[in-house]
């Protein structure tokens, strides 16, 4: 595991601290759970992305614009 300086206001760094041990845990950890979470919604991203392309490489089209009631539609 690398470390990692970061800089940011004392008032906000201590308002982090309380909700993490509020949450029973370390700013630290809660710093590196943030940081698996914003990975992987950019990974997701970049899939969506790639399955889009793919879909339209095989010529998967919708064939016309939906209305906003139907793409809500369940």
């Amino acid at each position: 595991m690398r470390n990692v300086t970061l800089s940011a206001e004392e008032e906000l760094i201590e308002q982090a601290r309380q909700i993490a041990r509020a949450k029973h845990t370390t700013l630290n950890q809660a710093f590196r759970d943030w940081l698996k979470d914003y990975t992987a919604r950019e990974s997701g991203l970049r899939e969506y992305k790639a399955l889009m392309r793919s879909l339209a490489q095989s010529g998967v089209r919708a064939g016309r614009k939906f209305s906003r009631e139907e793409m809500n539609e369940r």
